[in-house]
């Protein structure tokens, strides 16, 4: 089974990716989502969780988790791709090359300008209507070493124009790399 990470800034289209690598069949594990259902029970919001996860069990908890469900998704004998949405520092990369064979990141890119105003549009709990705030959820993010992971990727694919543009770039890659 091929387990492949995607990472990239917020309103980046991450989840487009995501979306069409479903529609081929895959399976996505998101380290968003599996903060946000943590933040469920503890009925807090996810920023709150994902700090308190990190203060309480290490800075890679997220990482330790969705590895944890990967290797529960082979033990059950599912030979799907699986796809790691989220990650965000180098050594989260390193955790998933020491756990998976072949582990590999696609990275996309956009300019902050067009993430914000696609956030804008997104409205999700985590997104800001306010340019200082998303500011600053970049500045978080990129103390978690996501620059680093972004520039180091397999693959980088700039998201700065039209949707049309953008999956056509993703089914090449997708094309390259057997998928």
């Amino acid at each position: 089974m091929q387990v492949m990470g995607i990472s990239g800034m917020p309103g980046s289209g991450k989840s487009i990716v995501s979306d069409m690598a479903t529609e081929k069949g895959a399976l996505i594990v998101s380290m968003g989502d599996i903060v946000r259902e943590e933040a469920k029970k503890r009925g807090e919001s996810s920023k709150e969780t994902a700090k308190n996860l990190r203060a309480e069990h290490g800075q890679y908890i997220v990482a330790e988790l969705t590895i944890k469900k990967i290797k529960k998704i082979q033990d059950e004998g599912i030979e799907k791709l699986i796809i790691v949405e989220g990650i965000r520092s180098p050594h989260e990369v390193e955790m998933f090359k020491e756990n998976f064979d072949n582990f590999i990141i696609l990275s996309v890119f956009t300019n902050p300008k067009i993430r914000f105003e696609r956030l804008k549009l997104r409205m999700r709990e985590d997104d800001s209507q306010d340019y200082a705030e998303f500011k600053k959820r970049d500045d978080t993010e990129l103390g978690f070493g996501i620059g680093t992971v972004i520039a180091l990727s397999d693959k980088l694919i700039i998201n700065e124009s039209d949707l049309e543009s953008f999956t056509e770039k993703i089914d090449e890659y997708f094309s390259e790399i057997g998928i």
